[in-house]
């Protein structure tokens, strides 16, 4: 059940309410003058509470903490560089993987010379062959997390395991959980716990709900700074894009949740001369950002070369991606 009291009420008296909820059930949350309590379908209110209530609801979705039923404002992310979610707009660009503390250092420059505030990077790489390139590990967080303090960025960098979060949040800004750790229910409780902003990649084969309910298990836990990353989905066809880009999901998801939603062309086309194109379109869905790979030499990089834009194609890139923006942002929801 979903309780609205009334925005003038008492503070006290909805405590006072949570806590006797908590006595028979402990999934109680509570987000200004909302109150959920999962599974209720009745509950005796006092007097008191009857008179301040504004509506009830227990027709719920069961990703009751990212619904806009319990939270119909948008969900907006502070960072030192970077606001995420709301009317503003995101770039967050980078190598796929950390190569070295001088290549990360100077993508760092190229991204930051777009308009990017948040540097991505991968230190842990979940690759499809276990003889790939797997990444740096500690060595390629510190080198990310100085190449971004150098040029005053945020970072976010995957996290793949749950027994490495405690070791990535000394490092990054945003914890990002990849397509295929989507439904990795251990981890996502592991980063729920922690109080650090999580982007929440959709799974390969993952439905709008299946994402959703995901982020509910980080929600649960405790941490309600989620953004979510359509990145695109596998389809039947393959053969000339690595994936479909499923930009449907972003005003879907926008109705739906509070949470931010962003754009992964990089890896929805895996083709670095769709990416442009498809960034374009995702920012006029109104999109709060992209996530974008860079890269110098392209065929060289140890991952997701193909992918990749060399640096002046990404400035290109970011400058016709700001230039939507400016027509879209006044319809962003």
């Amino acid at each position: 059940m979903i309780i609205q009291f009334k925005p003038n009420t008492d503070s006290a008296l909805i405590d006072d309410f949570c806590a006797r909820q908590r006595t028979t059930n402990p999934n109680v949350y509570q987000i200004k003058h909302h109150v959920a309590v999962i599974g209720a379908k009745a509950i005796d209110f006092t007097p008191a509470e009857e008179e301040v209530i504004a509506a009830t609801t227990t027709d719920e979705p069961s990703y009751v903490l990212g619904s806009r039923l319990f939270q119909p404002e948008n969900t907006v992310i502070e960072l030192a560089h970077s606001t995420i979610g709301g009317a503003d707009f995101t770039v967050m660009a980078g190598p796929c993987s950390v190569e070295s503390a001088d290549h990360i250092m100077a993508m760092a420059k190229v991204a930051k010379e777009g308009g990017a505030t948040i540097l991505r990077g991968g230190a842990y790489k979940p690759r499809t062959s276990p003889y790939s390139f797997q990444g740096m590990g500690e060595a390629g967080l510190k080198a990310l997390r100085k190449a971004a303090d150098a040029y005053q960025m945020d970072v976010v960098t995957e996290v793949m395991d749950e027994t490495h979060v405690d070791l990535v949040a000394q490092y990054t800004d945003i914890f990002q959980i990849g397509a295929r750790n989507m439904q990795n229910f251990s981890l996502l409780k592991a980063v729920g716990k922690i109080n650090v902003p999580v982007a929440l990649k959709r799974g390969l084969a993952a439905t709008v709900d299946d994402l959703l309910n995901a982020a509910e298990y980080i929600a649960a836990n405790g941490n309600q700074q989620i953004m979510l990353l359509e990145r695109g989905i596998r389809t039947f066809d393959n053969h000339y894009t690595r994936n479909t880009f499923d930009l449907n999901a972003v005003p879907v998801l926008q109705k739906l949740t509070h949470y931010p939603v962003l754009i992964d062309p990089s890896h929805a086309t895996g083709e670095w001369d769709l990416v442009t194109p498809m960034a374009r379109a995702g920012v006029a869905t109104g999109a709060s950002g992209l996530q974008v790979e860079i890269h110098d030499h392209p065929e060289k990089a140890f991952s997701d070369g193909a992918q990749a834009l060399k640096p002046a194609t990404y400035l290109e890139m970011c400058h016709q991606v700001w230039a939507v923006d400016a027509v879209v942002k006044q319809w962003r929801h």
